[in-house]
């Protein structure tokens, strides 16, 4: 079942000489419980491609399906409710709040939007992320790897329709990278996840199902 679609998306940033065209009419698509990995050097237009999955950026033209949806059609405030949502995000830099510890900062999504938190899924997702015992714990007095594991928790809460991770791993070492895209990989085959990752890390996308690589905002292989 597919979960997501992308026809001919293009996004092009400022006027005549300054013109960037940072996408170049992509498509691909994405079955339900797949991961994929999005590779390419810095400026070939992977993270651009993240932020119109997600909602964050609108394209210059072309269109983003997901679970059936034309995301760019909704309301700014669906909009809003779509990405609250439907959309995981996991960021390289974590962007956890200082004053709200691990568990706080994993149901805040479902705070912000009203929804009441499952105990028992909590409590499961805690234990997944090998974070049961650090749940009280404030940013500050985690490792980075255990930073990102309350990401990857915030992310997963909300059972959304896609996670988008943007280099999960690029702050981290390498012991620590490879625990984090264990515990993607294991979300992905346990809760049937859709993932989508970028990274410039050709080691960390092999553990993908698909791997697509962008060159000049282009697809050049898959």
């Amino acid at each position: 079942m597919e979960i997501l679609k992308v026809e001919n998306l293009t996004k092009i940033y400022g006027e005549k000489e300054n013109k960037v065209v940072a996408l170049d009419n992509v498509s691909f698509s994405v079955e339900k419980g797949e991961f994929v990995a999005i590779v390419g050097a810095s400026g070939s237009g992977k993270s651009t491609l993240l932020h119109l999955l997600g909602g964050v950026d609108k394209p210059t033209s072309g269109t983003v399906y997901v679970d059936g949806k034309d995301i760019y059609k909704l309301s700014d405030d669906n909009l809003s409710i779509f990405r609250r949502r439907e959309v995981g995000l996991i960021y390289q830099f974590y962007n956890l709040i200082p004053i709200l510890n691990a568990e706080e900062n994993i149901t805040l999504p479902l705070e912000l939007d009203n929804r009441e938190v499952n105990k028992d899924t909590l409590d499961e997702l805690l234990e997944v992320l090998g974070m049961s015992e650090r749940r009280r714990h404030l940013p500050n007095e985690l490792s980075g790897g255990q930073q990102q594991r309350v990401s990857i928790g915030r992310a997963l809460i909300t059972k959304p329709a896609i996670v988008l991770a943007d280099e999960p791993t690029g702050n981290l070492d390498s012991k620590a990278s490879n625990e984090i895209v264990s515990l993607l990989k294991k979300a992905n085959k346990e809760y049937k996840q859709t993932i989508i990752m970028i990274t410039h890390n050709l080691d960390i996308a092999a553990v993908a199902d698909r791997i697509i690589e962008l060159e000049d905002g282009h697809i050049v292989r898959e």
